[in-house]
């Protein structure tokens, strides 16, 4: 199993940490360098973790694990208008993206009102296709137990955020409530803010270890960063995208954002080492965000193999 770690430390032989990081059979998601301090985002396998602890240990950098990385978070709110909370949500997503996500905001068409609140087929699909949901509400509890027709039939974990102290019991479709964020008109800079957006961090990224130990069970034929590696190298009209994430990596699959009617016979025509398609392993089918291209990777009880 791939573990999603982030790299601090100097700049100084950071290369050494990305080669074996490749060494190990790993793959670098995300560098950031930033004057003498660089952040590396990336997946190695759990056993050879101790490898590469011992090696950022004598480069005096440091290892945390980020269960964010690598995966793709909406961010929905009932609408996108100022009394829901666009303040929360802008701090949340860029929280979300600081942690190693890659996050898209979504305002419901409908979302408006208590007892009239709805969400259509198209926006159900489109947050299915992320990794998991958070949904942001505010102030009033009974609003928010009413509310849960919006989140129902996600597929996804959801993890609802709004102002007061409601039993999760009182909310059976939600994987976890955080509490005390409610209706800001402000930034999130107090101290207490941060701590709550660190909780809203901490159950995310407990959703997505639930799923990461659900995949486990049945393993994909093939891992996601290695699909997003073959498609760099054969479609090469995706470092063109205009996009700055030309693939965003799910825990199930990658998005490619280039057109789907144009590109979709060169993305199924991608081959692997062991002499198999793509189109062989995955589900290739156009994806409800734009019109790009949408690759879902079968899991080994319907290919009959794993490489």
């Amino acid at each position: 199993m791939l573990e999603p770690i982030m790299f601090t430390g100097g700049v100084y032989k950071h290369d050494v940490v990305m080669e074996l990081v490749e060494d190990l059979g790993g793959y670098i998601l995300q560098k950031n360098i930033t004057q003498s301090e660089v952040i590396l985002l990336f997946l190695v396998p759990s056993e050879d973790l101790p490898a590469m602890q011992d090696l950022v240990k004598e480069l005096r950098g440091e290892l945390t694990r980020a269960p964010l990385a690598g995966t793709e978070v909406a961010v929905v709110t009932p609408t996108l208008a100022i009394h829901h909370l666009p303040h929360v949500a802008c701090d949340i997503a860029e929280y979300l993206r600081r942690n190693g996500a890659k996050s898209n905001m979504i305002g419901l068409a409908r979302g408006v009102g208590r007892e009239i609140s709805q969400i259509n087929e198209y926006e159900t699909m489109l947050i299915n296709e992320h990794d998991s949901a958070v949904f942001i509400f505010g102030n009033f509890a009974e609003c928010i137990r009413k509310k849960e027709n919006l989140y129902r039939n996600i597929n996804v974990p959801v993890v609802i955020a709004g102002g007061p102290d409601i039993n999760k019991k009182d909310l059976p479709y939600a994987f976890e409530y955080v509490p005390s964020v409610g209706r800001i008109a402000h930034r999130s800079r107090k101290a207490t803010e941060l701590v709550t957006l660190d909780r809203i961090i901490a159950a995310i990224g407990r959703a997505l270890d639930r799923t990461r130990a659900e995949i486990t069970k049945d393993p994909l034929t093939t891992s996601p960063p290695r699909v997003m590696d073959a498609v760099r190298e054969q479609v090469p009209e995706v470092e063109y995208s205009y996009s700055p994430l030309p693939i965003a990596l799910n825990l199930t699959g990658i998005r490619i954002k280039l057109p789907y009617e144009k590109y979709k016979d060169k993305t199924q025509e991608v081959r692997f080492d062991e002499g198999v398609t793509l189109k062989e392993i995955a589900v290739i089918k156009p994806s409800r965000m734009k019109d790009y291209i949408s690759v879902r990777i079968l899991p080994s009880s319907e290919t009959g193999f794993v490489f």
